[in-house]
């Protein structure tokens, strides 16, 4: 047994995803107990789908104190992270972000205790709105707006130059280049891009495919056909995304990882309704500014409405069709984003992607292949974060299989000549013109 498979943490998530979740929670029980010298009454952990690679619950102690306590585990992660969990420096800089009570830095036993809420995550919130049209939204939509312009003014105020050591030692690498690779080997691909890529076989609906036929198809996704097959994209991104060369991009301080799950809804019903970051997992002072605000891009709007989240459900939310003829994989689906997530997609590239992008270039730090390295990122969310393979660990279907990959390939890939997706169109909004003056300004 490995260092890392034998870690607390690591057993209890894996104890969680096979069903075994008194085990689990006997397992984080005990890193409370070691980490914080408490005495703990009972635990319970969470059923939630949000959670892919982590654990979070509710805790009471012996003396009745309630807390929320939230874990997150990556493989290597004994190899590959010094620090975790830094949410002080968030604070510092003005994010709104909600402070533990106790933290646990220790490699394999990292965790979080806080007091407890009784308000919901924003990932609750937008699942009410999921379906809704018009005004119903304007709740959601204004809080997320008022977050993206505040998130954007403070990468403004701390972007800067990085080292690339600098740049390579933030954890946020962790979630895109480090699962490209194994730790023995970083120029060619291995960790989860082997494990979910190579040597296995993928059941779509209409076409089973093996994995080499999978990596080298061409893409034809409802009539727009792309450039890349994954084996291209993934071998971009593991060119792309290597930690050292992403600091020509600049650096800021930044949470990484805050898609809606990890961010709490306030509204007192006296001022306007507030987004609050917590679980700063990835929080680094030298993250990377162009994968800054990835995850979020992907996670809150792309992944949705569910179909990452809730792959059981796909097949009777949407018509998913697969066909494999030669080397051409073609999908037809009636999926799209709701006018929840189309109206997210908005305020990002409004609020957030354009202002930013300018500002990099305002300073010199908008290289040539900026586009590609965000599609890079992109495309490393959905197809690293869990198996897309139908029947894999992830719970996937052959239909959200199928739908999850062509997504994977939309956000990844530039459409062919002629083409065009929102995804190219966001970009297309972003991309500064040569018209386009003036760098952010901070309130």
């Amino acid at each position: 047994m490995t260092a890392q498979e034998a870690s607390p943490s690591a057993r209890a998530l894996a104890a969680a995803k096979r069903g075994d979740i008194a085990s689990a929670e006997a397992i984080v029980t005990g890193i409370i107990r070691e980490m914080f010298h408490v005495d703990v009454a009972s635990l319970v952990i969470s059923k939630d789908r949000y959670s892919l690679n982590s654990l979070n619950g509710l805790v009471r102690l012996l003396t009745g104190e309630e807390f929320f306590f939230k874990f997150h585990h990556e493989e290597a992660v004994e190899v590959t992270l010094e620090e975790f969990y830094r949410g002080e420096i968030l604070e510092a800089v003005g994010y709104p972000i909600d402070m533990p009570v106790l933290v646990s830095r220790e490699v394999g036993k990292q965790l979080l205790l806080y007091k407890r809420r009784t308000g919901p995550r924003f990932s609750d919130i937008c699942d009410r709105f999921e379906d809704k049209s018009g005004e119903e939204l304007e709740v959601a939509l204004s809080a997320q707006r008022r977050l993206d312009e505040l998130t954007c003014a403070l990468y403004a105020k701390t972007l800067h130059r990085a080292s690339p050591a600098e740049v390579a030692a933030e954890p946020i690498n962790q979630l895109f280049f480090h699962r490209l690779v194994s730790p023995s080997d970083r120029r060619t691909l291995g960790g989860r891009a082997r494990r979910f890529f190579f040597d296995r076989k993928f059941t779509l609906p209409g076409a089973t495919l093996g994995a080499d036929e999978l990596r080298s198809a061409k893409w034809i996704i409802n009539g727009v056909e792309y450039e890349d097959s994954i084996g291209e994209l993934l071998e971009r991104s593991l060119r792309l995304l290597e930690p050292h060369s992403l600091a020509g991009f600049g650096a800021v301080v930044a949470h990484g990882d805050a898609h809606n799950a990890n961010v709490w809804f306030e509204d007192n019903n006296v001022g306007p309704a507030r987004l609050v970051f917590f679980d700063p997992a990835f929080a680094g002072r030298h993250m990377c500014a162009l994968i800054a605000d990835a995850k979020a891009t992907f996670h809150n709007i792309f992944a949705h409405p569910r179909w990452l989240y809730d792959p059981s459900g796909v097949a009777a939310r949407y018509k998913v069709e697969a066909s494999f003829k030669g080397r051409t994989l073609e999908i037809d689906t009636d999926w799209d984003l709701t006018e929840l997530r189309a109206a997210f997609l908005d305020i990002k590239a409004s609020s957030l992607w354009a202002p930013l992008l300018l500002h990099l270039r305002e300073r010199g730090l908008l290289r040539d292949n900026w586009r590609a390295t965000l599609r890079a990122a992109l495309f490393c969310c959905p197809t690293l974060v869990m198996d897309l393979r139908a029947g894999g660990a992830g719970g996937h279907t052959p239909q959200s299989s199928a739908l999850g990959l062509a997504v994977a390939v939309m956000v990844g890939s530039e459409p062919g000549p002629g083409g065009a997706d929102r995804v190219s169109t966001f970009l297309d909004a972003i991309t500064p013109r040569s018209t386009d003056a003036g760098p952010l300004s901070v309130p």
